[in-house]
């Protein structure tokens, strides 16, 4: 007999659903078709597992069995003691678009300035047409990756290209890890990454970060827990600038250690531009690993490209998802990126983007210190944070009426954050005239929102 009660009070006006089937698998067929077809919708809550099973006339573990494989496809959750609810396709952070009557410290876009000339490199390209069945990997780009990571892994590793550091993030963590596995995700995070988890059906496992990177023993907890994999963002943390010290780098692999099966992944995202250099968490115990180097941040976030160094196995599974004439990296954007890795010009142009972005965000932490506002995290990249422990959406708002664009940081905090709210300030274009006012005007909002 078919269930045709009420599913939740905001569903009474709509016809009532009907849940049918004898087996586990029948009635969560029957359940995703009530999705599919919009009688059941995001919210809505299924019949108590003993109600369901009275009106079916089957066995409770029967409901039971066939709602745990409605939360495996990820087609429903559950509350606990509020029961078993349909669930929503998450909302994935962006960065915000520009408000350009606004001074934009809020969209962590690169300084347009001290980015190479994309189209007049195009010019310069020889490029010939790629058919079906080309190689998936451009060879200049792969020897240029070959040549760069080979100084810095003490292993042998294989080379894959993939659509820039958050495609790599997904398709690592999907090919290996199975919906409810467990993340340890740095404390606070990038939105990007924290979204990746939730929209994979994978759970995040909170890691606090302090001065130094990710801490050992909040890691250690992580993985205590079941966490499967690692996310460690080794250089310009976003939000909060860290970069991992080679003290805290050789911490965190002893902690890694004695869990080999874990898969590690590093998304290096600032390399070419950091003002420190690359420790590797990784240790050589580890048996699947992957280090990530997009080119975003300092060849243009329209620039699509990752290399990708990891194991064979990892390198196999990234290439069973990245086949030639199916879902290859265009070789255009292969070629423009090897053609600026490759030119004495660019890497000029390079360091002083370097130089550029360093003297800019001590700028902004200088005028914040002179303001009486603390900026706890030692900033690499062109990102500062500045924790707001009462909340920041008041801040946020009185920034904007008062001509500033900031970044509220609670997109980068997982859902079961420890740390303080704050707000993300991307100093990548700010001068100096314009730090000091903008610290200023912090202060007195700080100051009239607090009193």
């Amino acid at each position: 007999m078919p269930y045709t009660g009420e599913v939740t009070k905001d569903a009474a006006d709509r016809a009532p659903v009907k849940i049918i089937g004898a087996s586990a698998g029948e009635i969560s067929d029957s359940v995703r078709n009530l999705v599919s077809t919009g009688r059941l919708q995001p919210g809505d809550s299924v019949p108590p597992i003993r109600d369901l099973a009275l009106e079916l006339g089957v066995h409770r573990n029967t409901v039971a069995a066939a709602y745990r494989m409605l939360v495996a496809a990820g087609v429903a959750e559950t509350h606990g003691r509020r029961g078993t609810v349909i669930t929503s396709l998450p909302h994935l952070e962006g960065e915000m678009a520009v408000n350009t009557e606004l001074v934009d410290l809020s969209s962590g876009n690169p300084d347009p300035a001290l980015l190479p000339n994309l189209g007049s490199a195009l010019s310069q390209i020889d490029y010939q047409m790629q058919m079906y069945g080309s190689p998936v990997i451009d060879p200049r780009l792969h020897q240029w990756a070959r040549n760069t990571l080979a100084p810095e892994l003490d292993c042998p590793f294989e080379i894959s290209v993939t659509h820039g550091a958050v495609d790599a993030v997904e398709r690592l963590l999907t090919a290996h890890l199975t919906r409810g596995d467990l993340v340890a995700m740095e404390d606070p995070c990038f939105y990007a990454s924290e979204g990746t988890v939730r929209l994979n059906g994978f759970r995040a496992a909170s890691v606090s970060v302090d001065a130094e990177g990710m801490e050992p023993r909040a890691l250690r907890i992580a993985l205590a827990a079941g966490a499967r994999a690692v996310i460690v963002t080794p250089r310009a943390h976003n939000p909060t600038g860290v970069s991992v010290t080679a003290e805290r780098a050789q911490e965190i692999r002893s902690v890694l250690q004695r869990y080999p099966h874990v898969l590690v992944i590093e998304d290096d995202h600032f390399s070419a531009i950091s003002r420190n250099c690359y420790n590797r968490v990784t240790p050589s115990t580890t048996q699947r690993w992957a280090l990530v180097r997009s080119v975003a941040k300092f060849l243009g976030p329209d620039l699509r490209v990752a290399v990708v160094a990891s194991d064979g196995e990892t390198a196999d599974r990234l290439g069973s998802r990245l086949r030639p004439g199916a879902t290859w990296v265009s070789h255009l954007l292969q070629q423009l990126a090897a053609n600026l890795l490759e030119s004495d010009a660019v890497a000029r142009q390079l360091d002083h983007a370097r130089h550029a972005y360093a003297e800019r965000v001590d700028v902004l932490r200088e005028a914040l210190t002179e303001a009486g506002i603390d900026t706890p995290f030692p900033t690499d990249g062109f990102n500062v944070w500045v924790p707001e422990p009462a909340g920041c959406a008041a801040m946020v708002t009185a920034l904007r009426e008062a001509g500033w664009s900031v970044r509220d940081g609670a997109p980068f905090r997982t859902p079961t954050s420890k740390t303080p709210h704050g707000i993300r300030i991307t100093a990548s274009r700010l001068t100096r005239p314009q730090a000091r006012e903008f610290a200023q005007c912090l202060a007195r909002i700080r100051q009239s929102i607090t009193s």
